[in-house]
């Protein structure tokens, strides 16, 4: 094995990050991430005028993911200008996810409750019913886009209704979300029109919580928006459009993770009939078998941090507003920490293993809010999938949407038989 480059060492030669925005590259990014990350631990990139530096190793990735010296930079009043755009309207998504302490530790201590892995523990029933519903469409339809038949209803109607959204309105959301999770790419990696449909399905959303915020404050509920409702009113805790801002955001903790879990793995199983027939004779590794869907195909490749101040890396210094990605696709196959790091390997998470941590759903204190839903959401869907299918085929390559930021399966034309 090639030893990695010393820290210290940055290359001056954009890497290629924006090839993974072609067609080609969307079905497998994983080579031009290992060329970044054989390039250096640290690489200075320029997309159209937005520098960064591009940190591509596991240890530096988690160093900074832990370290109070990265963040989003909002609440101290630096950003590094990825996501500034003249007229684009992303106020829902300035909520949890681009806020750091003091400001992240109020917000995420009222939204973390709703995703404590007991909480999700009693939705177990709920979650099954769903899973075994659209399974039953699919399995009846025999030939499915998986990702339009399962992947998507699923987490959608899981999280509408934790939120007290009425079943017939799910399908409305399905429109407004997709638009805003693109929206999560750097604005300079967007078109106009992303950023115009971005704006419009942003107010949308809010206009539909508002009015759903008032029947709440009339008639209370048992639900999850009825008691952030509650803490606002106990308090000046939660301001109405910090109310709006965390529905945007739960739609998305709630939806984006899980759908993707559901559609790569499927295709890492179906691209290595030996794993998915260990998966098969050993369903007691499902739960391994989702971490390592994780590690191996994250929904999120590149996460960008901002400087909050002076720092360093590994020795790499960093100024106070540089702009940093992590590029969690390399880190995760980092050859230096995991053993056969292109390997998708069913049991790699086993109990009885000591994998090194993936950094698929982040580290620190912006780890993942939805990481216990999404998980349970696709162990459930797993074992279904498995137990309900005697084969399961890949019709076509699975399509994805244009972002090299967001790992966005948007189409898996599958045959399933009985």
């Amino acid at each position: 094995m090639d030893s990695a480059p010393p820290p210290e060492q940055t290359s001056e030669q954009p890497p290629p990050i924006l090839a993974a925005l072609d067609a080609v590259s969307r079905q497998n990014p994983y080579p031009t991430y290992r060329s970044i990350q054989e390039s250096g631990a640290f690489v200075r990139c320029d997309v159209r005028g937005w520098v960064s530096t591009i940190i591509t190793g596991h240890a530096d990735c988690s160093a900074a993911f832990q370290s109070p010296d990265f963040g989003n930079g909002y609440t101290a009043g630096i950003h590094s200008g990825a996501h500034r755009s003249a007229g684009s309207d992303d106020s829902g998504l300035k909520s949890l996810l681009r806020k750091d302490p003091p400001e992240h530790t109020r917000l995420r201590g009222l939204v973390n409750r709703a995703f404590t892995p007991g909480v999700v523990a009693t939705l177990t029933a709920e979650i099954t019913s769903i899973v075994d519903t659209l399974l039953d469409a699919a399995l009846a339809a025999g030939e499915v886009d998986m990702i339009e038949a399962f992947a998507r209803p699923l987490p959608l109607s899981v999280i509408c209704r934790m939120l007290g959204v009425p079943a017939e309105d799910e399908s409305v959301f399905g429109e407004w979300i997709v638009p805003l999770v693109r929206g999560l790419a750097p604005d300079m990696t967007l078109t106009p029109e992303d950023l115009r449909v971005r704006a419009e399905s942003t107010r949308s959303i809010q206009g539909y919580f508002r009015d759903l915020i008032a029947d709440v404050r009339a008639k209370p509920r048992e639900d999850l928006l009825s008691q952030l409702v509650a803490a606002g009113q106990d308090s000046d805790v939660l301001p109405e459009q910090e109310l709006l801002d965390l529905c945007i955001l739960l739609l998305v903790a709630g939806f984006e993770t899980t759908v993707n879990l559901i559609g790569s793995g499927i295709v890492a199983l179906l691209r290595d009939p030996d794993q998915l027939a260990r998966l098969r004779a050993a369903p007691e590794l499902v739960p391994a078998a989702v971490e390592e869907m994780l590690r191996y195909d994250p929904t999120f490749p590149l996460i960008i941090r901002t400087v909050l101040r002076d720092t360093e890396v590994n020795g790499h210094p960093f100024s106070r507003g540089d702009s940093v990605v992590l590029l969690v696709g390399a880190a995760n196959r980092d050859p230096d920490v995991y053993r056969e790091p292109d390997h998708f390997d069913v049991a790699r998470y086993a109990q009885t293993t000591s994998a090194p941590r993936h950094l698929g759903l982040g580290l620190g204190i912006h780890y993942c809010l939805g990481a216990p839903l999404a998980r349970a959401e696709g162990a459930i869907a797993l074992r279904a999938l498995l137990s309900r299918t005697e084969k399961i085929t890949l019709l076509d390559e699975p399509g994805y949407r244009p972002s090299a930021w967001v790992r966005a399966m948007s189409r898996l034309p599958l045959r399933l038989s009985v």
